[in-house]
């Protein structure tokens, strides 16, 4: 049975999104490192971050605030109101950026679309997940978009029973192992990984516990329409 569905992640798979976070981390690190030269910034953060993920999910919003709770508790509450006000700013000027697609991204879409169903299935703040779709140019080409809490087993299942799609006849293409690659093979569907130049070490998962097949690399997207005519 050929492939019918194509799901897409957002962030990192179409375009660009993580290399914000590592710009505005090292502007945080700076920030505090005035306040306190001996912290360890990008481990408070990480663990901040783990921490809030239960609590705020995933995306700029949560990022700000689990950057504004580690700058409190690393200068033990002496943050000045001004710095919060930057940190803050901060957060805004990534919701407000423009969405840029990564290369061979819309000719490849443009392609896709014409032979197979096109969902966005991403996870993040439901707002800034939309408001990137929209800023994409892309939205006319995807035949719906799933923004989900966590990307699972679970969450998977409830997409194919939803939309009624068998996991034979689905392919996802993502560049975080963790959340495109595992959970999709794991239910019998297919799944190609395209790496980003960044990576959050959450979505990485080690090589001796990744499926052993269901699933291939590419190099970039341009590659995407062979390899799903090859399955």
């Amino acid at each position: 049975m050929p492939v019918r569905v194509a799901g897409f992640d957002g962030d990192d798979t179409l375009w660009h999104s993580e290399t914000r976070f590592h710009v505005t981390q090292g502007e945080f690190r700076d920030l505090l490192k005035r306040h306190v030269p001996d912290a360890d910034v990008d481990t408070r953060l990480a663990e901040m971050e783990m921490k809030n993920l239960s609590i705020y999910g995933y995306g700029v919003k949560s990022f700000t605030l689990s950057m504004i709770e580690t700058a409190i508790e690393l200068t033990q509450a002496r943050i000045p109101t001004a710095d919060i006000e930057v940190i803050l700013g901060w957060g805004k000027r990534m919701l407000m950026e423009p969405t840029r697609l990564l290369d061979g991204v819309e000719a490849t879409l443009r392609e896709l679309s014409g032979r197979y169903d096109l969902l966005v299935i991403t996870k993040g703040d439901l707002f800034d997940q939309e408001s990137k779709l929209a800023r994409s140019g892309l939205g006319d080409l995807f035949l719906g978009v799933e923004i989900l809490s966590e990307k699972n087993v679970e969450t998977y299942g409830g997409v194919f029973h939803r939309r009624a799609i068998k996991p034979e006849d689905f392919v996802m293409v993502g560049n975080s192992l963790r959340s495109d690659i595992v959970p999709v093979v794991a239910l019998g569907a297919h799944a190609f990984h395209i790496p980003y130049e960044v990576t959050w070490h959450h979505e990485n998962v080690p090589e001796e516990e990744l499926p052993k097949q269901g699933w291939r690399r590419l190099a970039t997207i341009r590659e995407l329409p062979a390899a799903i005519e090859s399955l």
